[in-house]
């Protein structure tokens, strides 16, 4: 089974989760570019995490033989912070870079006004760039803020079959099948979908435009849900072929829209030893075997 994690927050995970997620079938993943938990109050902080998503994950996944992508944006949980604004402006120097395939995750969180006007703001980018754009769906008022969203994708003149609607459930799932957009799903231990929730979802919907992510975020997430979705299908009657569409071909079409997915790159960072002048890397494993794709390696900082 081969899996592209569409949506993943790696920034939060460790070097054994991307060991495990190898394992698993993980060869592609995509970041969206989010919050940190704590919240951030200069766009300086910015700068540095968006360089942190195009050049050290990057980095870092492919040590364990795993492409990363990223989307990048400002998220809708800081788009309410006024100090944060100038975080719009940076964007498009790093919406040319290669790796980003996205405008995202952008959309809503508490349904302000401010959010929505980032969220037009960052359309307009997508549109700009002729890059595709990833949007969260709220957790609350979940269903209205799904319908306001597909108004502003529609007025936006964006294709639908660019818009990628995601943190879907079983109540708005029907309101984005009809609009044209793709339809994203985070499968999570508690919250948002389960594996046995998004079997039934496929059984209704089909698997055209369907998008199945981890997100694997702070909070307690998982980021083999993807590989245990898999898994769930086929115990549900889904063919290896519905497995491989889902999970590897359809984020593949939608991020392919973007021209800088790196599946097929000649580039092989995974042969570096460091990346700006750090490593992975705690010396040599003689009772271990090198991690797919590069040198086994532990989570830390300067060798």
């Amino acid at each position: 089974m081969r899996i592209f994690d569409p949506h993943i927050h790696m920034t939060s995970r460790t070097t054994d989760d991307y060991q495990a997620m190898y394992e698993a079938g993980v060869r592609a993943v995509t970041e969206p570019a989010f919050w940190l938990g704590q919240p951030r109050t200069t766009v300086g902080s910015f700068r540095d995490y968006f360089d942190t998503l195009v050049g050290w994950e990057r980095f870092r996944a492919a040590q364990f033989g795993i492409r990363h992508h990223c989307t990048i944006a400002l998220n809708p949980k800081e788009a309410n912070d006024p100090r944060l604004a100038g975080v719009l402006d940076l964007l498009p120097r790093y919406l040319v870079k290669d790796g980003v395939v996205a405008v995202g995750e952008t959309g809503f969180d508490a349904m302000t006004e401010a959010e929505e006007k980032v969220l037009i703001h960052h359309l307009d980018l997508a549109r700009e760039h002729g890059l595709p754009v990833l949007v969260h769906t709220p957790h609350r008022d979940k269903a209205e803020g799904t319908r306001r969203t597909l108004e502003l994708v529609a007025a936006s003149g964006l294709p639908p079959g660019m818009v990628l609607i995601d943190h879907l459930n079983e109540v708005t799932v029907g309101l984005v099948a009809d609009s044209g957009c793709w339809m994203g799903f985070s499968i999570y231990p508690d919250t948002k979908m389960d594996e046995g929730r998004m079997t039934a979802v496929l059984k209704e919907y089909g698997t055209e435009r369907m998008i199945v992510n981890s997100a694997a975020d702070w909070g307690r997430s998982d980021p083999l849900k993807t590989a245990k979705t898999g898994a769930a299908m086929r115990a549900a009657g889904f063919t290896e072929d519905d497995v491989d569409k889902v999970l590897w071909r359809n984020p593949v079409e939608f991020y392919a829209q973007s021209g800088r997915l790196l599946l097929d790159e000649d580039e092989d960072v995974a042969g570096a030893a460091t990346w700006e002048g750090n490593s992975i890397l705690r010396g040599e494993r003689k009772d271990q075997a090198p991690a797919a794709g590069g040198a086994a390696g532990g989570d830390g900082e300067t060798a």
